[in-house]
């Protein structure tokens, strides 16, 4: 299994959040591999075989070749259908705002084929990645493909890039009370603007990150318990670590720690 990151231009950093790439052999039993929500939505190309994604119903039904997945939250389950070639854009919480007129809320936990998001344009592009015979060319022509549309800088309001990149750089470690007067900005009118453009709201987001930090230090070793995990991470206790642990992964710290190391470690341990 191969996974690769790849920093975006300069004029796309405000963005996106890096390019990544998976490959892998087709596995004679596949397993589940279970997506954790992380606040980023992504621009999914399988230049390799497709995936199935898991109903909450209990069934399931085969991926689009390309799509972008809408902001998650909740844990999504994947299983691959044969050999793995994927391309992926990782957008910032409010990364993707400019480059869609859909609304962002009807995107949420949804996988969105890029013809219905861009049309004609969605098909070309898709063709283009598809056919290009490597990493460096799938950036180039999705750079191209993004700049193209980033006709208005203004889409992302800039209160929202600065609160995002607040609870980012914070660990979301900031009641939205305390936010609210960093901004300047009415507690009601914040949390309006921030939902809109990334679906969740400030303590969803905290929540979010604050999860993310911890499945890291569990990922990488960096903990004598989970008392200990449950305190590093603001959780009232251990019992609530647990709780929103299951919550955004399915399991729980222990389930996932056996089951899903493997797949996650790629994704979050060496960030």
């Amino acid at each position: 299994m191969n996974y690769q990151t790849f920093e975006p231009d300069q004029d796309l950093t405000a963005f996106i959040k890096c390019y990544w790439t998976l490959e892998s052999p087709k596995e004679e039993t596949p397993e589940k591999q279970t997506i954790v929500p992380d606040g980023c939505m992504e621009m999914i190309f399988h230049y390799g075989d497709l995936y199935k994604q898991y109903l909450n119903n209990g069934n399931s039904i085969i991926q689009p070749r390309c799509f972008v997945i809408g902001q998650l939250t909740r844990p999504l389950d994947t299983e691959p259908t044969g050999e793995s070639g994927i391309f992926s854009v990782r957008f910032h919480p409010e990364g993707f705002l400019p480059f869609t007129t859909t609304p962002i809320k009807e995107m949420e936990n949804t996988a969105v084929s890029l013809e219905k998001l861009f049309g004609k344009d969605g098909q070309e592009i898709e063709q283009q990645i598809l056919n290009a015979n490597s990493t460096a060319e799938r950036i180039k022509l999705i750079e191209i493909f993004l700049l193209d549309r980033l006709t208005d800088l203004e889409t992302v309001d800039s209160i929202v890039r600065s609160t995002v990149e607040t609870i980012m750089t914070a660990n979301g470690q900031l009641s939205v009370d305390e936010l609210s007067k960093l901004t300047q900005i009415n507690r009601r009118q914040l949390l309006r603007k921030i939902s809109s453009a990334i679906v969740l709201s400030p303590k969803q987001l905290y929540r979010t990150i604050r999860l993310q930090s911890a499945l890291k230090m569990l990922l990488n070793d960096q903990f004598s318990n989970l008392a200990e995990l449950a305190y590093k991470n603001e959780y009232y206790d251990q019992a609530h670590f647990i709780k929103d642990f299951k919550e955004f992964t399915g399991s729980t710290p222990k389930e996932f720690y056996g089951t899903h190391l493997k797949m996650s470690s790629l994704f979050y341990g060496t960030d």
